[in-house]
């Protein structure tokens, strides 16, 4: 049986997957940047980086896991729609359940049973991206992909402006967001699938001599890696990190910058990854992206002021964003066996939340006695050695 090449998917099927993929941010975005560290402030009567700390390394834990499990379980269901609705609505319950929470134990628990329904959409959701886009749509469904952190953070500071929302609706609003976000794509997406993109691949053989190509997916694994410690830092501390600069520097401040950044990224991502798909150079844009990284990072380690501290965060975070997006499609591209896309995908997504169990201890340990600067230098460190991974795939 001859089975046709994969087609082109038409513009809206990519519009309502990049909207959907921007629901899953707008879940997690608003509550770990501003949401959670606020309702930790409000319980304990003080801003304690070491309750957020915990939170997020169980958190980040429980993500890793069930994104993994979920993905072998929609790989061996062949089917991944009905477990990205079963995800949503759970995930949605379990936040309507953090609002109510009255202690920082109850939200450590909370928040690792949410973690595991949220990957229970996540996880299928992109693995169903490597079912339905050929790879001469990646580079431009990466861009499309740079719309979640921007969404994500429009979210936050939506439900953070002030007067706009009551502070025990706020994750309500979330939920609603995210079901509008996701479920177009989910009820209007069946039969959008490749079968040329879902031809079961045989594992490689240790002495055949297409086996590099392993490396290529390692290499691919650790360049992620080193720039999401340095993003997933300041994902998690960045309001923080502004009020040690300007103490009382409002939350809502905060969201409105991180928002701007990843609004901005967009148009960014969209252009990046259109010109590699017409170029056929996918990791040429990593490359630039991550000597960004560095280079805004090593601003923010040196401002000597707010104005200078938010100039340096701005050129990191569009460049990570631009990265992140952008690579997670190319990803896509490199998975050898697509039978086994949704494991895989797990395998990759520690790069996103393995940051996020070690960063916080991390920074627990180096700002109290080093404070940020150090920190940034060393985030600007990894994201050179980012660039240097990836600069020997230049001519692929």
């Amino acid at each position: 049986m001859n089975i046709p090449p994969p087609q082109r998917q038409p513009g809206w099927f990519l519009a309502l997957f990049a909207l959907a993929a921007a629901g899953g941010a707008v879940a997690y975005v608003p509550l770990l940047t501003v949401l959670l560290p606020q309702a930790i402030a409000d319980i304990q009567g003080s801003e304690d980086v070491a309750a957020l700390a915990r939170v997020t390394f169980l958190g980040a834990a429980m993500a890793s896991l069930a994104n993994f499990a979920v993905g072998i379980l929609s790989d061996s269901t062949r089917t991944r729609r009905p477990w990205i609705i079963a995800g949503l609505l759970l995930s949605n319950a379990l936040l309507l359940a953090i609002g109510e929470a009255r202690s920082v134990g109850t939200i450590v628990l909370l928040v690792m049973v949410w973690q595991v329904a949220l990957n229970m959409m996540l996880a299928p959701l992109m693995a169903w991206a490597g079912d339905c886009f050929p790879d001469e749509q990646k580079g431009v469904l990466g861009g499309a992909l740079s719309l979640s952190p921007a969404l994500g953070a429009l979210a936050g500071s939506l439900v953070t402006w002030a007067g706009l929302v009551a502070p025990e609706a706020r994750l309500g609003l979330v939920a609603v967001l995210v079901s509008v976000l996701v479920l177009p794509a989910v009820l209007l997406g069946k039969g959008r699938v490749q079968p040329a993109l879902m031809i079961p691949a045989e594992p490689l053989p240790a002495a055949d001599p297409e086996r590099p190509r392993e490396r290529v997916v390692l290499r691919m694994w650790a360049a992620r890696l080193l720039v999401q410690v340095a993003e997933g830092g300041m994902f998690a501390f960045l309001l923080y990190w502004l009020r040690s600069l300007a103490p009382g520097y409002p939350e809502n401040g905060a969201a409105n910058i991180f928002s701007a950044v990843l609004v901005c990224a967009v148009p960014v991502s969209l252009l990046a990854g259109r010109w590699s798909d017409r170029h056929g150079r996918p990791i040429l844009p990593l490359v630039a992206a991550a000597v960004l990284c560095a280079c805004g990072m090593l601003v923010m380690a040196a401002a000597p002021s707010l104005p200078w501290a938010i100039a340096g965060y701005v050129m990191f975070g569009l460049a990570a964003a631009v990265f992140l997006a952008l690579h997670a499609s190319q990803t896509l591209r490199v998975l050898p066996q697509p039978q086994h896309r949704g494991r895989d995908l797990g395998v990759f997504n520690l790069t996103n939340t393995v940051p996020g169990m070690v960063m916080p201890w991390l920074t627990v340990l180096l700002v109290p006695q080093f404070g940020y600067n150090a920190l940034f230098v060393l985030f600007a460190g990894l994201s050179l050695a980012s660039a240097v991974l990836l600069a020997g795939f230049l001519r692929r």
